[in-house]
């Protein structure tokens, strides 16, 4: 095969092409430009629901830098064996971070719990973008609330000087 059928018409070796500079710098800026006509036309065609944009306003209100994440170490649901004949059996669950661990009992009366190692705490049940229940856990670390959650629940928790954040569940 000759030069010239590889379309190496010059007999640089670069197949005809010239050395071009590298032009990363024009497609940052590109880039960028293509992406805001992108969000404008998004905005003008598909926009986002005012209701949506509050929703999302809210839930990032809800996020605390200074909150540990409480991990769930046990869900009844997941992680025990049902019980024949068993009626409306309440879910038991288990959040830990560090030392401290949260019981949880969520049954048709509400919420019934203990933060273990005792000690008082003031808890919110976080279920929407609204302002959740507040509970109070007494010096053992006894907590109790109704109604139970309605949907997707978390606890944050703020004991002493911490604050902690449940994982996210559906109730």
């Amino acid at each position: 095969m000759t030069d010239d059928d590889r379309g190496d018409r010059d007999g640089s070796g670069a197949g005809g092409f010239e050395d071009v500079e590298d032009s990363s710098d024009f497609g940052d800026v590109e880039d960028g430009l293509l992406e805001e006509e992108l969000r404008q036309a998004a905005a003008a065609l598909d926009p986002v629901p005012q209701a949506l944009r509050q929703l999302a306003l809210d839930a990032y209100a809800l996020y605390d830098l200074d909150a540990r994440v409480a991990e769930l170490t046990f869900d009844s649901l997941l992680d025990s064996l049902p019980v024949r004949g068993a009626g409306d059996v309440p879910r038991m669950l288990t959040f830990q971070v560090g030392e401290l661990s949260v019981d949880v009992e969520v049954g048709g009366d509400g919420l019934m719990g203990q933060v273990l190692p005792p000690q008082p705490a003031r808890i919110e049940v976080l279920s929407g973008p609204g302002p959740g229940a507040s509970l109070t856990a007494d010096e053992l670390g006894r907590f109790t609330g109704a109604p139970p959650p309605v949907g997707p629940f978390a606890l944050r928790l703020h004991t002493g000087g911490d604050v902690v954040v449940t994982e996210w569940l559906r109730a």
